[in-house]
C-alpha cells in the first residue's frame, strides 16, 4: 500500500501541531489573565492593608486623646468637686474642660454628675446649643460602660470599706470609652473618662461617678497628622453616602452604628504597578511564542515523512524478534487469538506447536552465542520453507520457536506438517565451517478438543513439549490429559517434597559395605527415604528427579549429608558414603556447606566419601577438576558410582582424582554363571588396583557372587545378600557388634580360610 505523505502530512499538523498551538495560545492568555487577576488581589489586598493601617492609625489618636483627658479625669480634687455638684461647676468649667481645651485641642467638653446630669457645656466660642439630646443617646452607651467599669473597680476589704482598685488597660491610668460622633453636621472625636480619685482610694460606700466628654474636631490638622501616621496620601473626609473614582475609603461609626465620616485617600496599587513593568515583556514574549509555533510548524511538515518511516519500523519492530524476524511471543498470542476467533467450520483443526531445540544449550557453551545465532537463523529459515500459507511461525525465546497449522482437516494432516518439520533438520547446519546436528521437540495442542482460548492451548501444548523432551527428544507428542495430570501431580510431589525438606519429614536408610579380607562392615551407604502420610512410600527414583527438575535438590542434598554426618558419630570406625547429585556437585557453594556440616557434627573429612556419577562432568572438567582437588585436599574420599555404565567411564579415570570404584550391578548379576562378566570384574578389579583406588561391588544378591568377587580380590561388598538398606537404630547393632547374616560369615569364613 503506497503511503500518502501530504495526507499524512495534515493528519499530523491536525492531531498534534494544531492542538499544540491552542495549548500554547491558551497558555499565554492564562498567564495573562493569572497577572492581571494577580494584580487585582495584590490591589486589594494593598487597600485591606493600608484600610488596618489607617484604622490602628485612629485608634492612636483617640488613645491619644484618652491619655490627654486623664490628667483632668484623674484628680483627687476634681473628683470630690464633682461629687459636690452645682456649687463646683465654674470651678470644673475652668480647671477641667477649659484646661483641656486650652492645652490640648479638645474645643467642647461635657461633665455629667453621678445622676448622669449635666454640670458643664463647654465650648470654645461660648456655645451650648451644640449639646443636643441627640448627642447624648449616642453617647449612652459609652458613658454607661465607662461608670460600670468605674463602679465594678471597687474591692471590699475586711473592716467593711471599700477600696477604689481598677484594672487599666494599656499605659493608662483612668476608666475611659472612645469613639467617633457628629456635632451639627460635623465630625468629632471623643472620649468618656470617668472622674476617679487619684490617691484617696477608700471609701464606705461604692457610688457612680461623674464624667467627662471631651470632643476633638476631625479637621483638615486632625486629618494631616493621620495621614502621616498611616503613612497615605491625601486623606480626606466627606459625607458617609459619598464615593469617589479611584479613592479607596473607609466608614466610620457612631457608638450607635449610625455613619458619622467617610475617610478617603489616594491607595497605593502595587499589583497594577507590577502589570504595567511586565505587560511589555508579556507581549514580546508572545511574539516570541508565535515565531517560535511558525518555525515548529514548518519543521513538523517537513519531518512528517520520517517520522511515519520511524513509526512503522517501531511497531513492526515491538511485534517481531531482532534476530530471526519472526513475529514474538506477544504479536504470536494476538495472532493465535484472532486466527481462533475467525475459525467459523467446527470440522477444521487448529494446532498450536512448541518447538524447542534439543541442548541448545550445549551449542552456545562451546561454540559461543554468535554460533548459536547462527542456528537460530539457520532453523528459522528451514522452518519457513515448511509452514503452509495459512500457518503462522513465531520466536518465543531463546531457543524456542511457536507454530499454527490452521483449516487442518485432519490430525493426519497436523502430524504431516510436523513430520516435514522434522525432515528440514536431517540435514546439518552448517556454522563457521562446523556441521552441527540440530535436532528439535515439539509439543501440539489440538482447538477444538485441547480448548478454544489462546492461553489455554498454548500451556498445554507446552505440557506436550515437556512429554516430548522426557521421552527421548527428537520426536512430538500430542497433548493427552494424562500429561496435565502428570505435571499436576509432579508440581504437587515438589511442593510436598520442599515442606517435608522444610519439616524434617524425610528418612535415611543406610546399607552395609562389608570388607571381603575381615567380614567386618567397613562402610555404609546412605539412601533417602520418604514416606508420605497419603501417598505412602515414594520412591527416590520418582522424587529426586523431580528435585532436579524444580531446583529442590541442593536442598534435598544438603539435607541428607546433615543427617549422614550426624548418625555417624554412631560408628565412629565406619566411613559414612553419600551420593552426591551432579547439580549439587557444581553447585558454587557445594564446598562451603559441606565444611560447615563437617564441622557442625565434628566429622572428621576423612571419614567421608562422595560418591558421584559421570554426569556430574557435562562438560565442566575444569571447574569439576577444581572441586575434586579441593575435596580431596580437605581427606574426603571421592567415589565414581555405577561404573562401566558410561562410554567414557576409562578416560575419566586417568584425568580425575578418584579414590573408589563402584562397581555397577549390572556386571555383578552375571557373575556366578557368566565366564564373560567375570573376565570384566577381575578386569576391573585389576584396574582400580592398578590405580590405587578401592573397588566396591554393589547389587551382590547370590552367595556365589560374594564368593566370586572375594575370591578375584574386590576389596568391598554391597548388597541385599549381605544386608538390605535400614533406618540407624537397625544398622548400628550390625556394625557396633560386627553381627551379620550366618550365611554371609559362612561365606567369608569359608574364604577367609582358604
Amino acid at each position: 500500500m503506497e503511503f500518502d505523505s501530504n495526507a499524512g502530512n495534515g493528519r499530523i499538523v491536525n492531531t498534534i501541531i494544531m492542538p499544540v498551538i491552542g495549548i500554547v495560545v491558551l497558555a499565554v492568555l492564562f498567564v495573562f489573565a493569572i497577572l492581571v487577576w494577580s494584580s487585582k488581589v495584590t490591589d486589594e489586598a494593598a487597600v485591606t492593608s493600608q484600610s488596618n493601617l489607617l484604622r490602628e492609625a485612629i485608634q492612636l489618636q483617640l488613645d491619644q486623646v484618652a491619655k490627654q483627658q486623664e490628667g483632668a479625669a484623674v484628680w483627687d480634687d476634681a473628683f470630690f468637686r464633682a461629687e459636690r455638684g452645682l456649687e463646683n461647676r465654674d470651678w470644673l468649667r475652668h480647671h477641667v474642660a477649659a484646661w483641656l481645651a486650652e492645652g490640648y485641642g479638645h474645643s467642647r467638653s461635657l461633665i455629667l454628675d453621678s445622676d448622669r446630669s449635666v454640670l458643664v457645656v463647654y465650648d470654645r466660642s461660648g456655645d451650648t446649643g451644640w449639646a443636643s439630646e441627640a448627642l447624648l443617646n449616642a453617647l449612652k452607651g459609652p458613658i454607661a460602660r465607662v461608670r460600670a467599669r468605674y463602679i465594678n473597680s471597687f474591692v471590699m476589704t475586711p473592716s467593711g470599706t471599700y477600696k477604689f482598685q481598677p484594672v487599666y488597660r494599656n499605659f493608662h491610668h483612668s476608666l475611659f470609652e472612645t469613639g467617633v460622633v457628629r456635632i451639627d453636621a460635623a465630625p468629632y472625636y471623643f472620649s468618656v473618662t470617668a472622674i476617679a480619685p487619684d490617691l484617696h482610694t477608700i471609701g464606705a460606700d461604692r457610688e457612680p461617678p461623674a464624667v467627662i466628654v471631651s470632643f476633638v474636631p476631625l479637621n483638615s490638622l486632625t486629618l494631616g497628622r493621620l495621614a502621616e501616621m498611616a503613612g497615605l496620601d491625601g486623606i480626606a473626609a466627606t459625607q458617609p453616602t459619598n464615593t469617589r473614582p479611584g479613592m479607596a475609603d473607609i466608614l466610620l461609626k457612631d457608638p450607635g452604628n449610625t455613619p458619622v465620616v467617610r475617610l478617603n485617600w489616594n491607595p497605593t496599587q502595587p499589583g497594577s504597578a507590577m502589570l504595567n513593568r511586565l505587560l511589555p515583556v508579556m507581549v514580546i514574549l508572545a511574539l516570541a511564542i508565535a515565531v517560535l509555533t511558525a518555525v515548529l510548524l514548518n519543521y513538523a511538515r517537513q519531518s512528517t515523512r520520517r517520522l511515519a518511516r520511524s513509526e512503522a519500523k517501531a511497531v513492526y519492530a515491538s511485534q517481531h524478534d531482532s534476530l530471526t524476524g519472526l513475529p514474538n511471543r506477544d504479536f504470536f498470542t494476538r495472532m493465535l487469538t484472532q486466527a481462533l476467533a475467525a475459525q467459523t467450520d467446527e470440522r477444521d483443526l487448529t494446532a498450536v506447536v512448541y518447538i524447542d531445540l534439543d541442548h541448545f544449550k550445549d551449542i552456545n557453551d562451546t561454540l559461543g552465542h554468535a554460533a548459536g545465532d547462527e542456528v537460530l537463523r539457520a532453523v528459522t529459515a528451514r522452518l519457513r520453507g515448511v509452514v503452509p500459507p495459512t500457518g503462522l511461525l513465531a520466536r518465543i525465546s531463546g531457543d524456542e520457536f511457536a507454530m499454527v497449522l490452521s483449516q487442518c482437516s485432519s490430525r493426519a494432516l497436523i502430524e504431516y506438517q510436523l513430520s516435514r518439520v522434522q525432515d528440514e533438520l536431517i540435514r546439518p547446519v552448517k556454522v563457521a565451517g562446523t556441521e552441527l546436528f540440530v535436532s528439535l521437540s515439539m509439543g501440539a495442542a489440538i482447538a477444538p478438543q485441547d480448548g478454544t482460548g489462546a492461553g489455554e492451548l498454548l500451556r498445554k501444548a507446552d505440557i506436550a513439549l515437556y512429554d516430548a523432551k522426557a521421552n527421548g527428544r527428537g520426536r512430538w507428542s500430542f497433548f493427552d490429559p494424562a500429561m496435565e495430570e502428570y505435571v499436576q501431580t509432579r508440581d504437587n510431589i515438589a511442593r510436598e517434597l520442599r515442606r517435608a525438606i522444610d519439616n524434617d519429614a524425610l528418612a535415611v536408610a543406610y546399607q552395609p559395605q562389608l570388607s571381603s579380607k575381615t567380614g567386618k562392615i567397613t562402610a555404609v551407604e546412605t539412601l533417602v527415604r520418604w514416606t508420605h502420610p497419603e501417598r505412602g512410600p515414594i520412591s527416590p527414583a520418582n522424587f529426586v528427579p523431580i528435585a532436579e527438575e524444580t531446583g529442590l535438590i541442593n536442598d534435598l542434598g544438603l539435607w541428607v549429608l546433615r543427617r549422614a554426618c550426624r548418625d555417624a558419630h554412631l560408628w565412629p570406625d565406619v566411613m559414612i558414603s553419600v551420593n552426591i547429585s551432579p547439580t549439587q556437585f557444581r553447585h558454587p557453594r557445594f564446598i562451603d556447606q559441606l565444611i560447615e556440616t563437617l564441622a557442625s557434627y565434628d566429622l572428621p573429612p576423612s571419614r567421608l566419601e562422595i560418591e558421584v556419577t559421570e554426569s556430574v562432568f557435562a562438560g565442566k572438567d575444569a571447574a569439576v577438576l577444581n572441586v575434586m582437588k579441593r575435596l580431596r585436599e580437605l581427606g574426603v574420599k571421592i567415589a565414581l558410582d555405577d561404573f562401566g555404565s558410561g562410554y567414557s567411564s576409562l578416560s575419566y579415570l586417568r584425568r580425575f582424582p578418584f579414590d573408589i570404584l563402584k562397581i555397577d550391578r549390572d556386571f555383578i548379576l552375571p557373575a556366578g554363571d557368566s565366564a564373560q562378566a567375570q573376565a570384566i570384574l577381575r578386569t576391573i578389579i585389576d584396574l582400580g588396583e592398578a590405580l590405587d583406588m578401592t573397588v566396591v561391588a554393589e547389587g551382590i544378591e547370590t552367595a556365589e557372587q560374594m564368593d566370586f568377587l572375594t575370591s578375584i580380590g574386590c576389596e568391598r561388598l554391597q548388597g541385599y545378600f549381605i544386608s538390605r538398606p535400614g533406618p540407624a537404630e537397625e544398622v548400628a547393632p550390625m556394625i557396633v557388634s560386627g553381627a551379620i547374616d550366618s550365611r554371609v560369615k559362612m561365606s567369608t569364613g569359608r574364604l577367609r580360610a582358604g
